[in-house]
């Protein structure tokens, strides 16, 4: 039969490319989708004509329980890692909806922003990373399974990996930096390399956090993140795999990269980029208290190639600013 999947976010950056792979791979699926209203599903039907929806919004945790004790598999990206109150209804609803014969699968997004928690709490904003900042999702699993309560998405973490029994079977997936256009029906665009060039084309000069170092952080392209999606839901109907619990379970927590890279030098290379490309008289970059560029977060993505085969294949961010300054130019209308 086919597979039963609820996901949440379609109409998001990340949500979107996960739907989009998923039902590349597994076109036969039986897919839900949690929407805001009907002028959003009409949104996404246009791409999805056969999907069925489900309006609400996180806060409606009747209708999350309802879809997640239906479905065989949630993927969970709508502010996923940060909401609480959704996160524990999906949890109650895959536990009242499955059995230990017949357990749900749950597909939670958190992200790395988590492991930026030493340098927030010991106020390191513009150092670089301290060998013991660097997380390896395989050899450091306890670590990051054992981040203090306080911790940034911790809260939600703790709910997901709560959530595993017989009956519940949880995956994890922490992107960093994401970039890349997405291939979802409504939002295409990211965050965070894509905002640094926005403040670049509005303010003359890039943005870097003053500091004796330089922040790093690592970066995974969207498409190679919707792969994943891919494979974590292939895992799920496979009886070996979705039995291991080094992919479902409390080990089950998989970060994702395919590179490196300093905050300072994306600052740098933003600047010169749109100063190139004529839209700032000089390749500018001014240091300030910009605390969304000074901390860091370091991952090792070990686990979704030993355990899933996954391997990153898109562009390099450093080959991908040109679109970003680009397309942020667009977007302004410069």
């Amino acid at each position: 039969m086919a597979p039963k999947i609820f996901l949440t976010g379609a109409t998001g950056y990340i949500g979107g490319e996960a739907l989009y792979s998923i039902s590349q791979a597994h076109p036969d699926a039986d897919l839900t989708l949690l929407v805001r209203s009907e002028d959003k599903a009409k949104l996404v039907s246009a791409q999805y004509p056969s999907a069925k929806f489900v309006y609400g919004g996180l806060d409606d945790s009747e209708a999350l329980e309802k879809a997640a004790a239906e479905a065989d598999i949630v993927v969970h990206t709508a502010d996923s890692s940060d909401h609480v109150p959704a996160a524990k209804a999906i949890a109650k609803g895959l536990a009242e909806g499955h059995s230990a014969e017949k357990p749900g699968y749950w597909i939670h997004v958190c992200g790395t922003g988590i492991l930026q928690w030493y340098d927030w709490d010991n106020n390191r904003y513009g150092q670089s990373p301290l060998p013991e900042e660097k997380y390896h999702d395989i050899d450091d699993i306890d670590r990051i399974t054992s981040l203090p309560h306080h911790v940034y998405h911790r809260d939600v973490d703790e709910i997901v990996l709560a959530a595993n029994d017989t009956k519940v079977k949880t995956l994890i997936v922490g992107p960093p930096t994401i970039y890349g256009p997405g291939r979802g029906p409504v939002n295409q665009r990211s965050i965070q390399a894509y905002n640094m060039a926005k403040f670049t084309l509005e303010n003359g000069f890039a943005p870097i956090m003053a500091g004796e170092g330089s922040p790093e952080w690592d970066y995974v392209h969207i498409q190679d993140l919707g792969n994943f999606f891919a494979l974590a839901v292939s895992a799920a109907l496979d009886p070996e795999k979705a039995n291991n619990p080094e992919i479902f379970g409390p080990h089950g927590y998989f970060f994702l990269e395919n590179g490196t890279f300093s905050w300072r030098w994306l600052a740098t290379r933003i600047a010169e980029e749109a100063h190139k490309q004529g839209f700032i008289p000089e390749a500018k970059t001014q240091e300030g208290d910009y605390k969304n560029y000074g901390a860091n977060s370091k991952s090792v993505a070990a686990r979704a190639k030993k355990y899933l085969g996954w391997e990153a294949h898109g562009t390099k961010l450093e080959d991908e600013i040109p679109n970003i300054v680009a397309s942020e130019a667009k977007r302004l209308g410069k």
